[in-house]
Order: C-alpha cells, then sequence, then structure tokens
C-alpha cells in the first residue's frame, strides 16, 4: 500500500531474477536453497536443502520427523502433483481407545504421535524428481545445527511464549533452553545432536552410493523408518507412553498424489488434497469468481465482507466433508464444481453476515443447503461459541528454477507442541494427531492408519500451461484465508508479490477450529491494525465480531510468494516483514 507523501510501495525491495528465486521463513534456509540451484540443483534439490535448513533453524514449527506437504510443478512432465508429506495414526490409535483409556479425550503429548512424514517427503522428492545426493541438498543445514546460527527474535520470541512446554522435558530444555535460560537474539544456538542425526542419514548414504544414487537414498530412507534410527524413535515413543510400533514405522510410505485444481478467472489454481484442507482455498476462491471484487477496493467494506463470507462457506463444507479420502467418501468433483459453488455463492448476503458458520451445501444434489437448514443469515441462530485452541506456527518456502519447476511447500510440527526430543539425536515427535477429532463418523475422526485432516496446504498458479505463481502461508485455519488473500491482491489488484506479503490481513474464526480442542467464536472477524477503524466500524454493523489485531500482527507472519512472467520467464519473490522470511534469486 503506498505511504502517503512517498513513493514506497513496500518496506522490502522487491526481489527479481532470471536464473531462480527461493522465498522461506528464514534467510539461512533462503540461502540453501539458492546455492544448490547455483550448484547446478533443480527446484526440487533446492526445495529439500530448505526444507532441511528450516527443520533447524525453524525448529520450533518444523521438523525432520513432521509433516511436509508439497505441491509441485515438473516442467520436464508438465505435470503438477502433490507429495502429501503426512504422518498416519498408529495402528493401536481409535477413538474407542481413547474414550477407554482417557475419558473420550487426546492427551497432549506423545499420544498424539504419527508415524514420522517429512523425512521421507524430502527423500521421495529427492529420489523420484532431484538430481542431487541428500548428503549434498542437507550440508547447509548440517552446518547450521552443529556450527550453529544466531538466535533471532521471531524464534527466541517463540521459545520465551512457550518455556514451560520447552521446560517440561530434559531432552528439550538441555537444548532449548541452555543453562536453564532462555536464548538471547544474537546468541549463537547450537542443536548437536541434531547435526549428528543429520550426518547419520548421509553417511548411511554414502555407504550405498556404489550401488547407485537411488539405492543409497533408499538405505538413508530405511536407516529412519526400519533402521537404527527408527527404532530410537520407537522405543522412546513407548518409553513416553506412546502408541508407535516398528510395524507402523515399516509399513508408512508418503503418496505422491493428484492435486485439487479450480479455474480462477483463466488461472489454474492448485492446492494439496482432501487428506488436509487443501480444497478449501479453492472453494472460496471460486464462489468469489462471481463477483467484481476489484471494483469493490481493496481491503474495502465490501471486499472484506464478501471474502471472509465466501470463507466461511468453505469452512462449513470442510467441516462436513473433507477428511483423508482413504477413508472417507469425499465428494470433492462435486464440492469444486461451478453448478454447486454458484448455489453456495447464493447464500452471501451484501448487507448481513452469517452469525455462525453457515449450513454445509449438498454437492452431490447441487444445492446451497442441505434439507431444513436456513438459507440467509436472517433465519439464522447465533450459536454458542466454545473454548478451545486456535491458531498454530508452520513455516513455508516456494523455489521456482530456470526451467520453471516449482517446489510450494509448508513444513510443519516443530518442538514447540510440548512432546519431549527424542535424546541423543535431537528430533521431536510428530504431534499432528492433534488434528484429528474424537467423534465417530466426523470425517476427521482418528482411525488406525488414517492421516488427520492437516491444515498446512502450499498452493501454485499455472496459466496456459506455463507456471506462473507458488505461494502460500503459516498458522492452521489462517492458511487459506491468508493464501487466498496473497492470491487476491496479485490477481484482482495488481501488487507485485512484496507487496502482496505486505498488505494488511483478515482473518474468519466464524466456524470450529481444526484441534480436536476446537475453539468456535461466532461471527468473530479479526483485522490487522491497519484496516482503518471506519471500515471495522461499518463490518460490525453488517453483524460480524469485530476484534483488532497490531498493526503488523507476528501471528500472521511467513507469508511468502514468488511470480514469473510467463513471457520473459523473469521472476519475482516477496517475503513477510512481519518475521524473518526471505527472499533470494540470480
Amino acid at each position: 500500500m503506498p505511504v502517503k507523501g512517498t513513493t514506497l510501495t513496500s518496506f522490502r525491495p522487491l526481489m527479481q531474477g532470471a536464473n531462480g528465486m527461493v522465498v522461506a521463513s528464514h534467510p539461512s534456509a533462503a540461502m540453501a536453497g539458492l546455492d544448490v540451484l547455483r550448484s547446478g540443483g533443480n527446484a526440487i534439490d533446492a526445495g529439500v536443502a530448505v526444507g532441511l535448513a528450516l527443520n533447524v533453524v525453524h525448529v520450533d514449527d518444523c521438523s525432520f520427523l513432521g509433516v511436509a506437504p508439497t505441491v509441485m510443478y515438473l516442467a520436464d512432465q508438465k505435470e503438477v502433483s502433490t507429495i502429501d508429506g503426512l504422518g498416519v495414526w498408529p495402528e493401536a490409535a481409535s477413538v474407542d481407545y481413547f474414550q477407554k483409556h482417557h475419558g473420550g479425550q487426546m492427551p497432549p503429548g506423545v499420544l498424539r504421535s504419527l508415524t514420522p512424514a517429512a523425512a521421507d517427503a524430502w527423500i521421495t522428492a529427492l529420489s523420484r524428481f532431484g538430481t542431487m545426493t541428500f548428503g549434498q541438498v542437507a550440508a547447509s543445514a548440517m552446518n547450521l545445527a552443529g556450527n550453529g546460527f544466531p538466535m533471532y527474535r521471531y524464534l527466541a520470541g517463540r521459545l520465551r511464549d512457550a518455556f514451560d512446554q520447552y521446560n517440561a522435558h530434559p531432552s528439550t530444555a538441555e537444548i532449548y533452553l541452555p543453562n536453564g535460560c532462555l536464548p538471547r537474539v544474537g546468541e549463537m544456538f547450537y542443536q548437536k545432536d541434531l547435526a549428528a542425526t543429520l550426518a547419520g542419514v548421509a553417511d548411511m548414504e554414502n555407504s550405498h552410493k556404489r550401488r547407485g544414487r537411488e539405492a543409497a537414498l533408499k538405505a538413508a530412507r530405511d536407516h529412519i523408518y526400519t533402521g537404527e534410527l527408527g527404532r530410537k524413535i520407537v522405543t522412546y515413543n513407548k518409553q513416553m507412553g506412546g502408541l508407535l510400533t516398528e510395524e507402523d514405522m515399516a509399513r508408512y510410505h508418503v503418496q505422491i498424489t493428484s492435486p485439487v485444481s479450480v479455474n480462477y478467472r483463466g488461472y489454474d489454481v492448485y492446492s494439496t488434497g482432501p487428506w488436509g484442507q487443501g480444497p478449501t482455498f479453492p472453494q472460496a476462491l471460486k464462489i468469489l469468481e462471481g463477483f467484481d471484487l476489484a471494483s469493490m477496493g481493496h481491503n474495502s467494506v465490501e471486499y472484506i465482507h464478501t471474502v471472509s463470507q465466501a470463507l466461511n462457506l468453505a469452512f462449513a463444507d470442510r467441516e462436513k466433508y473433507v477428511g483423508d479420502p482413504d477413508f472417507v467418501d469425499v465428494p470433492i468433483d462435486e464440492l469444486l464444481s461451478e453448478k454447486y459453488l454458484a448455489k453456495r455463492r447464493s447464500l452471501i448476503d451484501p448487507g448481513l453476515a452469517w452469525p455462525g458458520t453457515p449450513p454445509a451445501g449438498d454437492p452431490r444434489s447441487v444445492r446451497a443447503t442441505l434439507d431444513g437448514e436456513p438459507q440467509s443469515p436472517n433465519e439464522a441462530v447465533v450459536p454458542v461459541g466454545t473454548a478451545g485452541v486456535s491458531g498454530g506456527g508452520t513455516s513455508y518456502f516456494a523455489v521456482i528454477d530456470r526451467e520453471g519447476n516449482i517446489f510450494s511447500s509448508t513444513p510443519s510440527e516443530g518442538t514447540k507442541n510440548g512432546g519431549p526430543i527424542i535424546p541423543g539425536t535431537g528430533l521431536a515427535f510428530s504431534l499432528r494427531g492433534s488434528q484429528s477429532k474424537l467423534i465417530h463418523g466426523h470425517p476427521a475422526s482418528v482411525e488406525p492408519g488414517k492421516r488427520p485432516r492437516l491444515t498446512p496446504a502450499p498452493a501454485l498458479v499455472m496459466r496456459d500451461g506455463e507456471p506462473v505463481m507458488a505461494l502460500g502461508a503459516h498458522g492452521g485455519d489462517h492458511i487459506p484465508q491468508g493464501t487466498l488473500q496473497l492470491l487476491l491482491n496479485v490477481l484482482e489488484f495488481g501488487r507485485d508479490p512484496q507487496e502482496a506479503v505486505e498488505e494488511p490481513r483478515f482473518y474468519s474464526y466464524n466456524f470450529p477450529s481444526s484441534n480436536t480442542e476446537s475453539k468456535y467464536e461466532p461471527g468473530m472477524l479479526r483485522l490487522e491494525g491497519r484496516i482503518p477503524k471506519s471500515v471495522a466500524d461499518r463490518l460490525q454493523q453488517k453483524g460480524h465480531v469485530i476484534e483488532r489485531y497490531p498493526d503488523w500482527w507476528e501471528g500472521s507472519a511467513l507469508y511468502c510468494a514468488i511470480t514469473r512472467d510467463p513471457m520473459t520467464h523473469v521472476l519475482q519473490g516477496g517475503a513477510d516483514p512481519r518475521c524473518e522470511a526471505f527472499a533470494v534469486g540470480y
């Protein structure tokens, strides 16, 4: 947004390049990817390097055993695909188990453990679509872990805010609270055990290199899932009361699947599948195609009202229909069809907000709502809110290389989740089971071998067969909302990617959150402080419950985007100044 009296349109210079671009939630991770690109690696090689580096420098919110959902464009195949990068529940887990043993509650900690996924995602991406070795792409991560990096403001704040969780287990405290103290900004921070663990994986690969690249990478993966490291993971999980077994580890593999997609005004927009909330952002986007958003004006009353209502409709359908398609019959084609979404669009009243979550639709019958549900906000009853957990933290990065390959990924699940570090490894369990429900028949219910409904959902955009954008966001249920706003900032309002990530944001909370302890705040809409009070007041008159965030809310940080001109192939990168996100290119 231009600053009155100046020619500035953003607070950071727009990063541009012709050969490659990396955006990531920490400068060192972005540089790790750039180093790989300059060394001749492709976007997949560079993406894995960035992901591994983030597992070190952004370890609060993503880890080597966590989750790493990824959407990729492969230029030589002219194909978009996804790696789910999401673990599954152990065979011993079920709704009945938690009802019988824990009073229908899901205790914090290792009982929420899924099979590790990010490690398999990185190695699978490298093996199937990359060109380099694990040792090569992990070099920066190993250096950052073993030789340390200066503690930075965002991570220091996360450690401070989650002090009790980090102090709950000696194996965690000894790393993240050295000598019982919070690390200070500017102090060198070390993760020697993590460095040794990554080096052990690289050594296993190197010891099998004579068998060929793929066999060597398989040996590295086997070390994690069925070898010595895998046994350490299982043994400690059991010791701490978890359900993970060696059999769970051995049978697990990430899935390479088709993305979900919609066409928006000539742009093909892709996100991850219904095993997560990937369909939510495209569904809201397609609902909005029926409005002249540009004429409303950026972040105007009409614009914020319309976008938030479209999101609420998509969240209502997510809650009713979306879950792991290996277990749930998700009507994904119907949910994203133009005829159905035109019906859903009719539920948006320009003068009145829904006082609670709108009713879910009936996609199979192409009806706006199910039988007996209200057809307008005027007919709806104000629901009762519930206490619980909302928000969340994640990281994001994207890479686009000279050939137009794209690696767009949202790795998540780090050390601030309250679980212990596995002694001697520097590794945290994936506790993403926290996004499953203990309700029989719910699409996101706990079942053996089932994936929870994951919130991280990266995206990319194509036009006429050419890659034009990679984008993503962090923050649980904020992710589809932030991704949508980023994209609209570019496509509808002509912002460059740096301007797009800096624009003030807004978030609806008018739906049950994704966490097992679902928080629900009927009618709630929160705005960053730079959105004028006059806009907030008029939104309140339309029935929204309004609260304000700071001007630059850190909980809305870590948004990044890369655009690619389909004619010139010039790349532009934007990274969020609300945190240490960074864009580099050449």
